[in-house]
């Protein structure tokens, strides 16, 4: 009896010390309030409401897709459908006591505690293969231990339809409330993105296609030889790293609803649908092009780029595009003028075909991610940038750290002056002036493209397809850039042009006050000399 007793105690002390490490680890979060209230809601028996189960909290009732060009695959909606499921058998699978506060904790902590980038992809990895395998589809992942707190190694390979089924299973999971606040049913079709430029970028970056010379009639879905998930991994690390936070993004969001009474979930999201009502590519800066940037950063402009793959960018944020106000330095000086906050430049150009004897053109999209606004200065400035290959393959270029030339802006001056060295009139990013990586002239007509060599201030890499080493030129065909400051970057932008447009007034302006009368004054003189030269005219004493 007293060896039963100590034992119970024992266990009893064990259990305690094991829930107040879940509890811990979860306060960690700042989530244990809203744990509280989602489990009392999931374990409460006299609750007048029905109960959800956790299968039912964590899945997405939205069971109809379509593509902004790239066909779904039939075995897609039952994949999204298994989703809920495979969490919760993953991560949250009862005890033999059955659901328990500790096991709630526990798999809370698996999906959203802290930890390594490269274990939160390999627990993605397994999310997605377990809902595979529960949709009847073939997934080639394999994995070394049952532990789901750590994957181990992983092994197998990626073909390109389950990168792309990967790749909207992760959208999907960042915009869980999103999409709980526009579906009304299972009958509504949710747009799906066209990621056809991260897939590129990743079959590029892994070798599975070598040349990128045709990668515009590249058809990736076609292609027999997979990606290893090892390569895979190296390329999600460095070009889409936020990828990584999408199962911690989704559990955490379905957590705090499940919490949420109805009154107050409603309030956090407006109901809008996320098919836009413009054409997709109308714009250089696309939803699945705006998603992919937000894969690339972790400061607060990520959520921006984030909301934007969703409901699309607001046309308040864009200052300026060349075909609506017009091409040239002053044009876009005029409009970005004042305006002290990050910006997104995006360029897309034509580049002609060598093996057509330069009669096609390639059309291409660069993009520069900068800190702060732009200034008129004949040396560079800035403090950090991003520059990005936007299309067709994607590709980012953070700071190296070794120089700071990040961005140059140049304008002619408005009093002609002698200058024995003439500095360049147009935008550069990187390099040193007269070689800087990216420069487009005063009439934003030719944009240069040089080789990573001349740049010690961006990582190296291409920026455009089959780039080589010599500097390509190309004709411009649209320049884009969108402000992510805010409405007080904005209004302080308002308030600066109004300044200008008052002293430019005021310097126009001729106080007639301010000068002698007429009489007197010496253009009096002249005139009456012109009218009659021949009159005697004597010194007044």
């Amino acid at each position: 009896m007293g060896a039963s007793s100590s034992t119970q105690q024992q266990s009893s002390s064990q259990s305690q010390d094991h829930q107040q490490q879940e509890e811990s680890l979860a306060a960690s979060t700042g989530s244990l309030p809203t744990l509280r209230a989602a489990f009392s809601k999931l374990s409460n028996p006299n609750s007048t409401i029905p109960i959800p189960s956790l299968q039912e909290v964590f899945s997405t009732n939205t069971t109809s897709f379509s593509s902004e060009s790239l066909a779904v695959p039939d075995q897609f909606p039952e994949l999204i459908r298994h989703l809920g499921p495979s969490i919760v058998s993953l991560f949250f699978a009862p005890g033999d006591g059955g659901f328990s506060w500790v096991g709630f904790l526990r798999g809370y902590n698996r999906c959203c505690a802290r930890k390594p980038l490269s274990q939160s992809i390999n627990m993605l990895y397994k999310l997605y293969s377990t809902a595979s395998r529960e949709a009847g589809l073939t997934c080639s992942l394999e994995f070394d231990s049952d532990d789901d707190d750590d994957c181990g190694k992983v092994s197998g390979s990626f073909g390109s339809s389950d990168l792309l089924m990967f790749l909207w299973m992760c959208w999907i999971m960042m915009h869980c409330l999103r999409i709980t606040k526009q579906s009304k049913g299972e009958k509504d079709v949710l747009v799906l993105l066209d990621v056809t430029h991260m897939i590129l970028s990743a079959l590029v970056s892994c070798n599975v296609i070598g040349d990128d010379a045709g990668i515009w009639n590249c058809d990736f879905l076609g292609l027999e030889k997979a990606i290893p998930v090892q390569k895979l991994q190296t390329w999600v690390l460095t070009t889409a790293s936020g990828l990584a936070s999408s199962l911690s993004h989704y559990v955490h969001q379905k957590v705090r609803a499940c919490a949420a009474s109805s009154e107050e979930n409603s309030d956090d999201i407006a109901t809008v649908s996320n098919s836009s009502t413009d054409v997709h590519d109308a714009y250089l800066l696309t939803r699945a092009r705006a998603w992919a940037i937000s894969l690339t950063l972790r400061s607060n402009l990520s959520e921006e780029f984030l909301g934007a793959s969703f409901f699309g960018m607001g046309l308040e944020n864009l200052l300026y595009r060349s075909s609506v106000h017009g091409k040239g330095l002053s044009r876009f000086w005029s409009c970005v003028e004042g305006y002290n906050g990050p910006l997104l430049i995006l360029l897309s150009a034509n580049s002609a075909d060598a093996d057509e004897g330069g009669t096609s053109g390639r059309r291409w999209v660069i993009g520069v991610l900068t800190e702060q606004g732009f200034e008129n200065r004949d040396t560079f400035f800035g403090s950090s940038g991003y520059l990005y290959a936007i299309h067709p393959i994607f590709h980012v270029l953070s700071p190296s750290g070794k120089e700071q030339n990040f961005m140059y802006c140049h304008l002619h001056p408005t009093v002609r002056v002698y200058e024995p060295n003439p500095k360049p009139f147009g935008l550069g990013f990187g390099g040193t002036i007269g070689n800087e990586r990216i420069f487009v002239d005063e009439d934003f007509a030719r944009v240069t493209i040089r080789h990573h060599a001349v740049d010690k201030t961006y990582q190296h890499g291409s920026l455009i397809p089959n780039q080589g080493f010599l500097p390509v030129e190309a004709s411009i065909a649209e320049v884009e850039v969108w402000g992510f400051g805010g409405e007080r970057a904005k209004e302080k932008q308002d308030a600066y042009k109004k300044r200008e447009v008052l002293f430019s007034e005021q310097r126009r302006k001729v106080d007639l006050k301010t000068f002698a009368s007429w009489e007197d004054s010496p253009e009096k003189m002249m005139m009456d000399m012109v009218s009659d030269p021949n009159r005697v005219r004597r010194e007044d004493r």
